[in-house]
Formats: structure tokens, sequence, C-alpha cells
């Protein structure tokens, strides 16, 4: 898919207030791509992109639809390219290096917390899981790096997050095992990780 400079995401408590939203937007703006739907905890997301104008016009047209239905919301206008490729799906590989995870009660305020830990650190953006199934409404990214890197990383989203007032959890893997790191580069959900065989003691019955 094209890369388009700006993206945004918004969160609906009720999923017919988030259908009419979106719709909404769809006719207020021109906007590149759309990408809505169902989440955990019977909320509603809705990822749009295109140009800096189209997104504003259509995110503010969402949050004026929404009202207090919008649990949270973030627009990126000039969105690093790491993240645009996290929010659609693509992953980074896990190599040398140290592991940060960052967990919050939305989605919207994790996407923020990557795209400033990206844009502040030389890090990489392993994964970015918006809320699917088994994060009960969640965000979730990884980020992997030198460990100074890793750490700086982890201190620029927790400032964010702290002053937006935002439940979030950090921690740091500073040299986590391969068997860990292959599974992390994978992905982390468990119903599609394979099996690994590893060296350690079992029952040879």
């Amino acid at each position: 898919m094209k890369k388009h400079p700006a993206i945004a995401v918004l969160e609906f408590r009720d999923i017919a207030v988030g259908l009419v939203a979106t719709d909404a937007m769809l006719k207020r703006s021109p906007i590149a791509f759309l990408k809505c739907g169902t989440i955990s905890r019977g909320r509603f997301l809705t990822l749009l992109g295109g140009t800096t104008a189209s997104v504003e016009e259509a995110c503010h047209e969402g949050l004026l639809q929404g009202g207090e239905s919008v649990l949270d919301h973030v627009l990126l206008a000039d969105v690093h390219p790491q993240l645009y490729d996290a929010i659609l799906g693509h992953r980074r590989p896990v190599g040398a290096g140290s592991l940060a995870i960052i967990e919050t009660s939305t989605v919207s305020s994790n996407v923020r917390a990557a795209e400033l830990a990206l844009k502040g650190t030389p890090v990489d953006l392993v994964e970015l899981r918006l809320a699917d199934a088994g994060l009960s409404g969640k965000g979730l990214s990884i980020v992997h790096g030198e460990l100074h890197d890793v750490e700086a990383a982890v201190e620029i989203a927790a400032s964010f997050l702290r002053d937006a007032g935002v439940e979030a959890g950090f921690r740091i893997i500073p040299a986590p095992h391969e068997a860990l790191a292959g599974h992390v580069g994978a992905g982390t959900r468990f119903g599609s990780a394979a099996l690994l065989e590893l060296d350690g003691e079992g029952d040879e019955r």
C-alpha cells in the first residue's frame, strides 16, 4: 500500500456510535484509506489515512459525531514510516540487543507513545497490537535496540503517558533469551505461536 503522510486513530466506547461517526468522516473528507471494526470490550476502532488536511478534517468530524463516546484518539500529521508499517501489520526482526514493552489502557495512547519513541531514539518497532483478541482493549508495542536507546525510548513514552494521565506499564529485557527473541519476532499472540523445542531437561520416558 502507498504510504500517506497522516493517520488518525479513533476509539469509540459504543459500536453504533463508532459506525455512525465513521460514516460521517467518510462523507466529510476524501481520505485515502480506512480500516475499522469492533475490538474487545465492545468498542469500535477506526483507522484512517491520507493527506494531512483530509485526515485532520475527517478526525474533527469523527470527534464531533462521536462526542462522549470517543474513548481516545490520536492524529499524526507526519507519521513515522516504521509506525505506519506496523499499523498495517508489518513486523521487524529481533536481533541482538534489548527489548522494551509498552502496554497502555487505550490503543491511541500507545500509537502516540510509540511514535514519540521512534522519533526520539534509533530503536526499531518490532510489533504494534491494537486491541486485538486477548488484549482486553489495550494497546501494546515492542521496541528493539541498544540498551541505552531502549531505555531512552521508554522514558520518552513514559513521560508522555504520565502527562496524559494514561494507565500504562513498561518493562525492559536487557538481553532476551534467543528463544524468546524468536517468538517475539514472530508475534506475541499465543494462538499463532509455534511450539519450540529447547535443550533443557525433560522426561526421557
